[in-house]
Formats: structure tokens, sequence, C-alpha cells
């Protein structure tokens, strides 16, 4: 599960080098859900980055602590929750980690998943957009998640679909059969992902500094040793 995302300065151009920016990076040490975060999804034949609710919320849901902050692969195209937005509504969330606490003996120990080399993750998610009046909406969206690898479902049983820098196109265009789409969500390999422990401030989400995300131990990643 996702419950926490660290965002920093990305250099998203680089990225995804077609980017339009809507609105700049929204960055966060320690981004719980129900708050909002920058997202990329084609608008027209443009890849933008723009921004939305974290928390899908399609028109009919009546209480907004119901929204769905992910979703699992598995359900994508039979819970109507998100049927429609798999089929036309996919976007990306860059990040540069995901939080997620193994249970100690008397305490749960945060740890930050991210890349081995530490470059920018594309996360897949859905988004879905409310209307509010005729004239205005609100966008909202969930992240997609999958089954964890060892060494790191130790740490979680689900983390959220990384979708390739080669691949964002094919995940975004809606022209893209849902069998393909959904051969993109798979679990990251083994040598791509590590994470790290890191302070218990990350705990509270009111923390929202840097070190949050600062190591306080190695990284533990899937090394040729461990095979």
């Amino acid at each position: 599960m996702a419950g926490r995302l660290y965002i920093p300065s990305l250099d998203t151009a680089r990225l995804l080098p077609d980017l339009r920016q809507e609105a700049p990076l929204l960055t966060a040490p320690n981004l719980s859900p129900r708050r909002p975060l920058s997202h990329i999804r084609l608008v027209e034949s443009d890849v933008c980055l723009g921004r939305a609710f974290w928390g899908l919320t399609p028109d009919w849901l009546g209480v907004l602590d119901h929204a769905p902050h992910c979703a699992r692969a598995e359900s994508l195209e039979t819970r109507p929750m998100f049927r429609d937005a798999f089929a036309a509504r996919r976007c990306l969330v860059p990040v540069g980690g995901v939080y997620v606490w193994r249970a100690q003996l008397r305490f749960k120990q945060p740890f930050l998943i991210t890349r081995v080399d530490r470059s920018p993750m594309l996360l897949a998610g859905l988004w879905c957009r409310y209307h509010t009046s005729p004239t205005e909406h609100t966008d909202s969206m969930a992240l997609i998640t999958v089954a964890t690898q060892e060494p790191l479902a130790s740490l979680s049983d689900r983390l959220p679909a990384l979708i390739a820098a080669e691949d964002a196109m094919r995940w975004l265009d809606p022209r893209t059969s849902l069998e393909a789409a959904q051969s993109l969500l798979h679990p990251a390999s083994r040598e791509l992902l590590g994470a790290f422990p890191v302070s218990r401030r990350v705990n509270d989400p009111a923390n929202q500094d840097p070190a949050c995300a600062h190591p306080t131990g190695p990284m533990l990643r899937w090394n040729e040793q461990e095979r």
C-alpha cells in the first residue's frame, strides 16, 4: 500500500522531454492522501503536468472519506469505481520515493523505497473529473498497486506500479488496449528498487521537513549474494 509519498524537486522535463507544465510540480517531503499532488496526463495530444486531489472522487461518491487513494491492479476492469477511468483516464505521478512501515517489536519502522540510482519514479494512476458547476471542476486520482517482490515484500505486500519513461505514452494514451495497459502493471525488477530506514518523524504527516527522507541506516536491496 502507498500511504505516503516523497516528492522532491524533480527534473520532469528531462524525464519526459515533451512534457507541458500547466502548473509547477508540487513538492513534499511527506505527502499523505487527501492532499493535492501533481500528475501527468494526456490533454488532447499533449503530455501535461497538472494537479489533482489524491483520492478518487467520481461524481456519485457521497462521502469524501470513502475516496480511495489506491486501486488494486487486479480489479481495475471489474470494479465500477475504477473501470471507466482505467479505460480512458490513466495518469502518472512523478515521485522520488514511497514510504512504507515494517512492524518491529515495539514500534513500526518507516522505510523509504526509491530507485537504487535515486532517479525519479513514475507511478501508475487513474484520474477522474467532478464538475462542481457547468464551468468549474475538480480532478482527483488514485495510484495503482501491484504485489511486491522480495526482498521488499518484507516491508509491504503491495506497492504502486512503476511505469518506465519509454512506456509513458502507451500508458497515457486511451487508444492503448486494456490488455496492453494491464501488461504494463507488474512489480518492478528486483534490481531496480531499494529501501532504507528513515526517521520516525515521517509517522506524523504534519512533519514536512527534508529530514523525513534522510537515511538512518543502509539500503536494503536485491544483490547477487541474495540469489
